[in-house]
Order: structure tokens, then sequence, then C-alpha cells
């Protein structure tokens, strides 16, 4: 410090400069020229001694400036400029303030410079080229610019005959015509607006300035607005529509004479939701206060918060040249702005954002305009544009050399933003910066203590504003900043003072009651009263809603500030209420108070000007007394527009032909056609005019009746009747309705008959419309001509007779009126039954009037009539018998639109079964209930309706008892296809009941059961279990096809089965059939196919066959028992040769006994009967003459023959289906005497045969394998043949047995031979064998015998387990 106190502030050395750069910029962002940095004093001169040696440095100067000039169209133009200065001056040219560029049009424009002469030429001059051109000269020094005016004038001009001279004198009128009207588009659709100009006169190559804009301010072509002129018609298209384009639009029209204007309001839809409830899409997005890291996002609420409030907003950020966005906060502001920090410097970046309620989250709003993360004084340098609009400036700059420098303290922070979720600093940099430039740290204490706490203690920012969030709401903080750079961290600010936590921005008020009136058939205008002590206003939203419906729409999806707003788009005839709320960055306001109801109609002053009615027809005298007479007359066939309200009638006196003055005779408006006038004089002549009166005013009175005499009638028949008017005008028909006549005659009224002709037919054409007495006042008129027009009258009746007839009513066109539509009946879905009669042409003061055989209905015990937006709905309280009849409906103040609609009680009793219908709908099954057995022993139980809606519900019931989805049941609806499943996994006993589906959709009921009970149960557990046991068998190796038999064309029976590759054994009897066995080679396999060839079937091949797969997965068998399956397989031998008809033809042999005729059949079995016959007649066995069967043999043998054997012999053979007979005629002397005379020599031929024929034979009676429990005792039979009768014996594994205790041998009638083997052991298992023997042969009859025990066998099966 000095002496006197004050601070030396030491300076550090300046550093060597960086390499210079420079920089100039014109209004277009063009480089034009260079930025030189200020420098100290002594660089200075430096720097100008190395750029100017000679001292001559200067900015520019014209010496020779460009002058204006006029040619004439299709010459060149030259303009020239002398420019001077140091150094050489760089030049460009301007036309109207837009820089040309000579090398992109050469074929329009040259530019030359030569030395300091500069020159700009303009070619093939036209009528565009008239304007400003503007040289510019600049350089280091500093820049200057000069102008000159360039004027093309046309040929044309000048034809004119009195040589006017347009260009100067023309008033040029402006005509806007085809013109866009109020538009309606949706968000991302494109819209066009377009008008028609005309411009009077016409000048060649004049265009008028077509300017469009939104909400007054001028639009600029960009992506979302691209313009068109064509020279006679205008277009705006907006590309991509988003809430932001939702304004007024005006297409404005500039020439020399002024302007013209035309303007209508587009409005734009919110598109779509994705999901239902969420809101729409936020608005108007926009970056403010931009910085080097920092910029505040403002945007405007969506019209529709969704399902529920909004909670708040996310924002999003991306990076100009990127597709990555990223949310910028993690919880939902509820503020309209939002601080959003770590931008990176010099980067551009876009936002978006959106709004969430409980429902979800919105589309993204359009995306806002790219912003620059710079320093702000940076982006005012380069929006800084030139001095002049056609010049370029050099932007100077100067460098603080304080480098190394502590920066100084921050001033003026202050709190410019503070909500409950966060609070925004702003501060002024310090004056001592350095040159390196300065970052900042954010200091926060709370109030009451003494501890600074430093916010962003990572990075130090860059920009002066500073955001601070998950701050605790309702207290109280003190914030300061600090600046630093790379020579420290300098002294702190000073403090804000304490600022609370919160909301400083309050909601905006409710606005005042909304006040709705009539505008168009579908638009209606709205005023309400703005918001009080309201802050930062962004505008209104109005919302509509039909009443009855408490449905509210939106009206306008981009906030208005006016307060008074035209709603569009609006249901012509519905009647709206309407409420408005107002928003500002808060949030929204309390919806206002809820409008009047007001019926969307045109305003009648505007689109339907009220006239007063015709004159009223037809004045007459209906009944006289002596003192009063009643009248009668036809309404006007003109009511002006508006209802007719009623009538003045007017009389005078006539007395000697000389007619009164007119008085008035009542000074109330009659609402009837007809009026009683009292207080006259009896004999006296009187002339009456009646006047008809709506609402804009009382119409001319009708033409003067005639003089009518006051006297009473003497008349005895009735009056006319009065009131004639008609409804229901259709093509062909039309309802003629009346009231009765005053005067009933010396009885009542007890008909009327009415009568109708073409209005061009003369008198005599009147015809009745009926012949019997119409009792009713109205009657409906069928069979008219379309087209054609009618007059009608009525006449009445009493018990004298038919009075005359009523005034004419009429010409009536029997023509149907364009859009007439017909009551109909309408039963809703909850079963109540209603007429409905529509009508689109609903005026000011119109209704809907019912009535039931043309009455109004006044009773509302029966009917409930509801009417609005021009429905009229009239509701059967409770539709009975009492009900039927005519019921018609008529609109007031319209031009008699009407129709009915008769009940009868058939139509009653259809719409009573409709109605129980809807009441109580049933739900329809494609099939009911059904089950099907599935893979793994699953059961499925389903059913299909019809048709259904997503809320339909099903309900699942066994037994009465609810089941739910778990381990057990599996359900599942698709309600796409109307399918219910319901899944189980097996079947158990307590599973045996009633299955019921239960189905509930909205009213509709449904219910299909199926019953599992008793056998059908039983028998599907069974199913259900083996097919559970075969999933689980073919898991392991398994059959696919099990073991069974087939028959080939050569009677072979083979066994076949079909297995899954693995290890296979085959056995007989339980024993393993090996490889060497004889058996072995009849077994064949190729492609998982077995095949046992058994070959020629007998009795030794009976028995049991199994085969056995067995491999590191499990096992599987298949079992065949050949012995229980003889009769199939006798019967298959028989499909293909039937053993009748595969006998031989019978043959004859010779023997040393006699002779021996036979056939030989395919395959013998017991069944076949074979019958001998001799001569025709059946031959007796005996000792001579035998037949019997020898394997597949048939033979009769005749021994010793004689004579008398001669002749005829046949054999008839029946195999139960079919019968054959074989015949042989044994008459030659050569059989017979064959056996005399070379007995000998044929006892060797045929040796062979009679060895065969007579050979011991085991013939059967033994099994092939006999299985027996030890301690059994066995015994088996063997039938024996032969001749001689063969010895008997019996062997056991090939020894021979004795007779003896245990073993016991018999052989009875040389026939049967028996073994009986007393309490069997397993010793006694083994090979045995019957052995007969005779000199003609010797067989053996083998069969096995296994002796087991049970105990050991179960023990060997558990082990296999």
């Amino acid at each position: 410090k000095t002496e006197k106190g004050q601070e030396v502030v030491k300076l550090s050395p300046l550093p060597k400069r960086a390499k210079r750069t420079y920089l100039a910029m014109d209004k277009d962002k063009e480089v034009i020229g260079y930025v030189i940095p200020v420098f100290r004093m002594e660089e200075w001169l430096e720097f100008r001694k190395k750029m100017n040696p000679d001292s001559l440095t200067h900015r520019p100067e014209f010496i020779v400036k460009p002058r204006g000039q006029t040619v004439w169209e299709g010459k060149d133009v030259k303009l020239h400029c002398t420019v001077a200065g140091w150094p050489k001056p760089r030049i460009a040219w301007y036309k109207n303030n837009v820089l040309i560029d000579a090398k992109a049009h050469p074929e329009k424009y040259t530019a030359e410079s030569n030395y300091n002469m500069h020159s700009l030429e303009i070619k093939n001059c036209d009528f565009f080229d008239t304007a400003k051109y503007h040289v510019s000269a600049l350089n280091v020094k500093g820049e200057t610019s000069a102008v000159a005016s360039v004027v093309v004038k046309s040929r044309s001009f000048y034809v004119s005959v009195d040589g006017f001279s347009p260009e100067h004198g023309v008033t040029f009128e402006t005509t806007i015509i085809d013109k866009f009207e109020v538009a309606f588009g949706s968000e991302g659709e494109t819209l066009s607006l377009g008008c028609t100009v005309i411009i009077y006169p016409t000048v060649k190559k004049y265009q008028p300035e077509v300017v469009w804009y939104r909400n007054s301010v001028p639009l600029k072509p960009s992506k979302w607005v691209h313009t068109h002129w064509s020279g006679e018609r205008a277009v705006l298209t907006l590309v991509h529509l988003n809430k932001e384009d939702e304004g007024m639009y005006t297409l404005r029209v500039n020439t020399k004479s002024g302007y013209d204007t035309y303007a209508a309001y587009v409005f734009v839809r919110d598109a779509d939701v994705e999901v239902e409830g969420v809101p729409v899409a936020p608005l108007d997005v926009r970056c403010h206060d931009a910085n080097k890291d920092y910029v505040v996002v403002t945007w405007k609420q969506p019209a529709v918060e969704g399902s529920s409030s909004i909670l708040g907003y996310y924002i999003d950020r991306c990076e100009v040249g990127t597709h990555h966005w990223a949310q910028c906060n993690e919880v939902p502001v509820k503020y309209a702005r939002f601080p959003v920090t770590g931008l990176v410097e010099g980067r551009s970046y876009v936002f978006r954002v959106r709004a969430v309620n409980k429902a979800g989250v919105s589309r993204p709003s359009r995306i806002s305009e790219a912003v620059v993360a710079m320093d702000p004084s940076d982006r005012a340098r380069l929006r800084a544009g030139p001095s002049a609009p056609w010049t370029g400036m050099i932007k100077f700059t100067e460098e603080d050399p304080t480098v190394g420098v502590v920066p100084g303290e921050p001033t003026d922070v202050v709190v410019t933003e503070a909500t409950k979720s966060y609070v925004v600093l702003a501060w002024k940099p310090p004056a001592q910066r350095g040159h390196e430039g300065v970052m900042y740290y954010i200091e926060k204490r709370i109030s009451g203590t003494d501890t600074w706490q430093r916010v962003n203690t990572g990075m130090p920012v860059k920009s002066p504003r500073f955001a601070l969030f998950d701050l605790a709401e309702g207290k109280s903080y003190s914030f300061r900043v600090r600046c630093c750079n790379s020579a420290g961290v300098g002294e702190a600010s000073e403090s804000t003072g304490e600022v609370i936590v919160g909301d400083k921005l309050d909601l905006p008020s409710a606005p005042g009651n909304p006040v709705a009136t009539r505008n168009t058939d579908t638009s209606v205008v709205v005023f309400w009263g703005a918001s009080k002590d309201v802050q930062h206003l962004v505008g209104y939203y109005i919302e509509c809603s039909v009443v009855g419906t408490d449905v509210w729409m939106p009206c306008n999806n981009k906030p208005v500030k006016q307060t008074r707003f035209v709603c569009h788009g609006l249901i012509t005839g519905a009647n709206y209420v309407f409420k408005v709320k107002a928003v500002n960055a808060a949030g929204y306001s309390q919806s206002s108070p809820n409008s009047d109801a007001v019926v969307v109609q045109a305003a009648i002053c505007k689109w339907v000007p009220l006239t007063v009615p015709g004159k009223p027809t037809g004045v007459t005298l209906l009944e006289a007394f002596k003192d009063y007479m009643v009248l009668g007359w036809n309404a006007p066939a003109n009511n002006g527009g508006a209802d007719i309200r009623g009538y003045f009638v007017d009389y005078r006196t006539v007395k000697g032909g000389v007619a009164g003055k007119w008085h008035e005779m009542n000074h109330q408006a009659l609402t009837t056609t007809s009026y009683k006038a009292e207080n006259l004089k009896e004999r006296l002549f009187y002339q009456f005019q009646v006047r008809a009166v709506n609402m804009a005013g009382v119409s001319k009175p009708s033409l003067p009746s005639a003089p009518l005499e006051c006297k009473e009638w003497t008349i005895t028949v009735p009056g006319v009747p009065v009131g004639l008017h008609v409804l229901e005008i259709r093509d062909t028909s039309v309802v003629v309705l009346w009231e009765p006549p005053v005067f009933d005659g010396r009885s009542p009224v007890n008909g009327y008959y009415l009568d109708v002709k073409e209005a061009s037919a003369g008198e005599e054409c009147w015809k009745g419309v009926h012949e019997k007495v119409n009792k009713m006042k109205y009657m409906k008129v069928t069979g008219l001509k379309g087209g054609a027009s009618y007059v009608f009258h009525v006449r009445a009746q009493n018990l004298v007779g038919v009075g005359k007839p009523s005034a004419v009513l009429g010409p009536i066109l029997a023509q149907t009126r364009p859009g007439t539509k017909e009551i109909y009946v309408d039963v809703d879905d909850d079963g109540v039954i209603s007429m409905v009669f529509e009508c689109s042409e609903m005026m000011e003061g119109s209704e809907f009037v019912w009535s039931k055989n043309y009455k109004e209905i006044t009773d509302t015990s029966r009917l409930t009539i509801i009417s609005e937006r021009g429905k009229s709905r009239a509701i059967f309280n409770s539709p009975s018998l009492e009900d039927l009849g005519t019921f018609s409906c008529v609109v007031t103040n319209t031009d008699g639109i009407s129709s009915s609609y008769t009940l009868t009680e058939e139509g009653l009793k259809r719409l009573l079964d409709i109605s129980h219908d809807h009441k109580f709908p049933v739900i329809p099954f494609k099939n009911e209930m059904a089950m099907e057995l599935l893979e793994k022993g699953r059961v499925r139980f389903w059913t299909q309706v019809e048709k259904c809606t997503s809320d339909c519900q099903v309900e699942y019931v066994f037994n009465d008892v609810i089941i739910s989805q778990g381990k057990k049941y599996t359900m599942n609806f698709d309600k796409s296809t109307g399918i219910i499943e319901m899944f189980m996994d097996s079947l158990e006993v307590t599973d045996e009941g009633t299955f019921t589906f239960n189905l509930v959709d909205g009213k509709a009921k449904g219910t299909t059961s199926l019953v599992l009970i008793g056998d059908e149960f039983r028998e599907l557990q069974k199913k259900s279990e083996f097919a559970r046991a075969e999933w689980v068998r073919k898991q392991g190796p398994h059959f696919v096809e099990y073991l069974d038999f087939s028959v080939t064309p050569d009677c072979d029976v083979l066994l076949k089965c079909k297995v899954i590759e693995t290890n296979i054994t085959w056995s007989k009897d339980c024993i393993e059939i090996a490889e060497d066995d004889e058996d072995a080679k009849k077994i064949e396999r190729q492609d998982g196919e077995l095949t046992f060839n058994i070959g020629k079937i007998s009795k030794h091949d009976a028995g049991v066959y199994e085969v056995f797969l067995k491999d590191e997965r499990g096992r599987d068998k298949s079992t065949f028992n050949l012995t229980d399956a003889e009769m199939q397989i006798r019967a298959c031998l028989c499909s293909f040769l039937p053993p009748a008809n595969s006998s031989s033809e019978i043959k004859v042999l010779s023997t040393e006994h006699g002779i021996v005729l036979y056939s030989t059949v395919t395959y013998y079995h017991e069944d076949l009967r074979v019958g001998w016959l001799h001569k025709d007649g059946k031959i007796a066995a005996s000792e001579r003459v035998k037949s019997g069967v020898t394997g597949d043999q048939l033979w009769l043998k005749i021994n010793e023959p004689t004579e008398k054997d001669k002749g005829k012999y046949s054999m008839d053979i029946f195999d139960g289906k079919d019968g054959v007979k074989r015949a042989f005629d044994l008459t030659g002397q050569g059989d017979i005497g064959e056996y005399n005379a070379h007995k000998l020599s044929l006892m060797i031929d045929t040796c062979t045969f009679i060895s065969c024929l007579d050979r011991a034979r085991v013939v059967g009676g033994l099994p092939d394998v006999v299985a027996i429990q030890e301690g059994k005792s066995l015994n088996l039979t063997g039938n024996v043949w032969g001749e001689p009768v063969p010895e008997v014996s019996w062997t056991k594994n090939e020894k021979q047995l004795v007779s003896d205790d245990h073993y016991k041998l018999k052989f009875e009638h040389n026939k049967f031979a028996s073994i009986t083997i007393a309490a069997v052991t397993t010793a006694d298992s083994g090979k045995y064998a019957l052995v007969v023997k005779n000199k003609y042969g010797t067989e053996a009859g083998e069969f096995t015998v296994s002796v087991y025990n049970p105990e050991e066998e179960e023990s060997k099966e558990e082990k296999k387990d």
C-alpha cells in the first residue's frame, strides 16, 4: 500500500501473442474482410510498419460514384465507379440489399475490376431489373458505399391512343375470390390454403406483393411453411401440421395503389393418442437466455390433459446433426419453463417436451429452433449486421492482456427464477477477467447457519447463469458466486440475500362467466371476463359440451389471449354449453362457470331474414245466432320465416250496400283459425277480415268476407269442418287433418267424408277418398301421383244428413321433401323401446311435437319424450296393448316437416321379443363345450363363441365350485377367435362331475357345460391313463405297431411289427429264439419292420410269440397268442381262397387193397364238411368203403372193389360260405380189371402212396407248450392214426419213458395215447414226444413242458424292475 492507503496492483508480465486471426462477416454470414485486433501502442506501431511502410493506409473513398440510369426493356446497362483506398478495397454489388453473385449468373451479370475502376453490367434488362443497386467498398480501415437506381421501361406502356402512361397514373384494383374457409386439420397432416387474386388493370410483368400472416405475424418459407404465387393464385401449404400452426391466417396483397386482405381461422386438432387417457403433446417450445452451457426452455401447456391432471413435463434435447434424444430431467417439472445445463460450448441443440399424467406420457412436441451454446456477446457480434444492409462491417475485438491474473468478483448476483423444483441465478462477469476468460463456482448457505457449501464442486460453469436443483421446498437460502481461471479462484460476490424456495408464480384465477351467442349453423361466439391479477398470462382455452353428455371437447388447441373467440365445427341444432380456463407457466386455472345453453344455429337476422306473414284466406261463416257469429279462415301459405303467433280480426257494418269503417274485434292475438264474434246486432250485415302476426310483425289483411247477416241458423245438418291442414306430404300420399264444425245441427256429428281432386280438374271431378263414414278427424290419402297438385275438402255428417263441404285446402303438391326422414323404432342395449325422429333443418324456436292418433300427447305416463341436437326420442315407459295406434311427430317453425309410425299388435310383440333379447342378451356359441384327449393323457375342455368384446370374462366352474388357474388347471381365452380352453394334466377319481364355462360380456351372458359321470367318465379316465402310459412308453424304445399277423396269397402266415431301432429279442412260449435256432431263419428285419414267416400254419406252430425291445432308455414288449388267434387266421386264409374252391378235381389211385379216390385242398380246417356220393346216393361207411382226410387230402377208399362199385362218384364240399361238387365216373374196365390183373405190380407202384396214406401219425391233441405250476398234475392225450395200428411210446429229452407211479402211460382204442405226470416238479420240465410207428413209417408229436414256481417268478420280476 502507498502512504495514502491506496492498494498497488502488480501486473504479471505480458505473454507472447498467439497467431492472429482476422474475420469480417456481412449480413448473410459471408466472409468479406478481416478482423484486426487492437494491440497496445508499441505493438500497434510495429504492426503499422509492417503493413503500411509508406504510411498511405486509408479507408475506401469513391472518386466516381455510379449514376442512375433509365433504359428500354431488352437493352443492356452498365454501372461504373472508381474507388481509392489502401489496402486495395474489396468491391461487392447488391440489388435491393441482396448480394449479386455474378459468377453464379453470368448470363445476367458481368462484374469487372481494373485497377481502381469497377463496373457491373446488367444484360437484357426487363421489368424486374428495376431496382436500387448498391456498391460496397471494404478494407481494413473501414467501408463505404454508394447507390444508383436503374429503371427499365417497357415500350408497350406507350401504345395507348391518348399517350397516357400507366406507370405513373394507373390505379390498381384488387379482388380476392375463391377464398379459403375456416379449415380443420389434424397433427401430422398437410393443409393448403389458397385464394385467387385478380389485379385490374393487367400490366405486363407487373406482379403484386403477396404476403401471408399468422396471427398478424408475417410467415417466412421454411420446412413447415411453403408459399406459391402463380401470378393468379396464392397458395400457402402447411407441411406436417402442429398445434403451433393454429391461428388466424391472413392473405395480404400489396400493390402500388394499396392492399387488400382476407382472413380465416385454421384449427389444428390433436393427433390420436397412442395410449388412452394420456395427455396430448405440449406446444410452442422455445429457447431463451442461451449461454455457453445453459439455456432456458419454455413451452405452452396443451388443451387436453387426458384422463387425469398433468403431473409434469419431460424435456428432451438433441445435438444438431445427430438423432439421439437425451432426457434432461429425471423428475417431471410442473412449470412450463425449465433451465437446461451441461451443454457443450459451440454446439447447437434442439429441444422437445412431453407431458405426463397417471395414464402415461404424451407424444413429443414439435422440436424447437436450433440454439447454439455460446456466450451472448459472441452471439450479438455474429447477429449484428453490416452498417448498411448492402455492406459488410469490420468487427474489432480486443483481448484482455491480463493473463495469469486472478479474476475479480462477479457483480449483481440475483435470483431470476424460483420454483419448487429449481432456482436460477444470474450475475455479471467481473471487469478483470484475464485473457483466457473465466469460469464460476456457485455457493449456497442455509439461512441461520454460517457455512457456505459449494454447489458445483466437480466442474465450474462457463455461463453467468446457473440452475440449482434439489433444494428443500420452504427453506431459505443465500447464494454467492466466485470466479476462477488458471491463476486461481477469486473472491466471492455479494450474497443474494435470503431466498425462500417455492413457487413465485401463482396459478391464474378463473375467468369470468362466459356468454355464448349464435353465429352460424356450425359456430358460436363466446365472450368471457378476463382473469384478474394474473401474471405472465399465456392465454385461454375454451371447451364445449353437448347438453346432457358431460363430455368436454376443446374448441382451440392453441391458447388465445383475447376474451372473445369464435368456436367452429359444432353440430347444427345441438345444444351446447361452454367454459373457459386460463393458463400461464404455473399451470391451468380453475374453469369458469358454464355458460347458458345455446342452440347452434345461424343468427336469424343474418342468415334467415324474417318477413311478415302472408295474408290469411277463406274467411267464412261457420255458425250464426241472434247476437254472434262464428268465423273461420285458413292460415297464410307463407309464414314469413317464423311460426304464426296469432291472428287479429277486423269487422265493419254494411248498410244498403255501403260499407263502414274497419274496427278491431280482438286486442289479443288469437291462437286458432276460428273466432266467435260477439255483441253483434241481429239482422245486421257485417264484413270481416283477418291479419296474421309473427315475430316480424302483422301481415296485410285478408280479403273481406262477403256481407254476412247476423241471424240464427235453422238448418239441421252440421256446419262445415274447419282448420284443414296437411302433414306428411310424400310422393304418393298425404295426411289430411281437420277440426269439427262449430255448428253440429240438430244432432251431434258422427263422421266425416273427405273428397279430393287434382287442382287443375273441374268441379265435377271431386271424388270421395272413402265410401264408409270416417269417425276420425284425420285420414291418410294414398294413391296420389308424384308431382301432381291436389285440393281437398271435408263434409261433416250427423243423423239428419251430410253438411256442406269445408273450405278448399290446397293446392298441395304431392312430392317428398328432399332430406325427409321417417320415424324409426329403436331398441337400445337396455331393452328400452323408443321411436326416433330426426330433423336437420331446425330453426330458432323449433320444437318436436308428438301425437298419438294425431292428438298431441300431454300424458307422460305412457311416453317419455327427450329432444336434443335435432333428434327427438319418444320412449315407451311400459309397452303394452294400450300403446297401439298411430304416433306422429311434427317439427314446428318448419315447412311442415313431419312423419308417423303405426304400432300394430304384431309389431309390438316383435319389439317386446327384441327388447327381451337386449335386456337379457345371450352370448351365442359356435360350439358347445366339448372334450378331447391330448398327448400325455391331458384332457382339453373347449368351446367357441361366435363373437365377444374385449371385456368378456369367463368363470370356470366344476361341480358348482369356481376353479382357477394353477397346477391342476390351465385356462386360456383367445378373444380374437372366441376359443375358450381349459386343460387338465390327468383325470382323477375326484374329477367326476360337471364342468361349466360361465361367460359375462357386459350384460350378455352365456353358459355351456359338459357332464362326465359314470361309465363315460371311467372310460375317459382309462383312455387318459393309457395315453399317458403310451407317452411315457414312447420316450424309450417302443413299438410303432404291435405284433400282429397277416396272411400271404400263398397262405403263409406272417407275424409282423414295427419298432424304433434298438435291441430286439424274439421268444416263443417264453423260450428265447437264439440266432442258431431253426426259427431264427424265419425272422427278417428291414427299416424297423420285423417279420416272422411261420409258413403254412399247423398245430405245431401254435403258441405265444413275444418280441422284447431294450436299451439304456428302457424296454417294451409285444405279445401275440397264435393259439387264440386261430379263428382269425383261418378266416384270413379263407379270404384268399376258400377251401371248397381250392379243391382239385377227383383223381383215382389203385392200391393192393383196392381203389382210392382223392382230391387235394390248399388249406384244410375242421369246419370243412365233405360228403361222398355214389350214383347220387350217399355212401354209407363200412369196413370195405371208408372216407377221410389226411393232411390236405380228401379221400374215399374202396377195398376189394366189385362190378357194383362202378358208376359216377361225386364229392360235396362246403366250408361254411361256399360249396363245390367234384365228380368222377368210375365205369371203365381198366380201373377194376387193373386191380385183378396187376395186383402185384400195383403194390409196388403204389407203395409210396400207401405208405403216405397208412403210415403212423400223431394227428392231434397235443399242445406245443405246456406251462404248469409246481405241485400240479399234468394229463395229455394224443390222437394216433395208422394202418396197421402203430406202436406207441413216450420220450423225455429223447429218453424213453416207462409207465410207473410218476408217469402213467396209456394207449386206448388204438387211437388215443395218454400220459399223466403226478405232482410235477421243476425236474419234470423238458422236451417230450409221443412216438408212433408202423410198417409205413414213424412220427413223433413233440411238446414242451415248463414247470414254474410262482414265488420265484415274482422275485425275478422285481429284480428286473
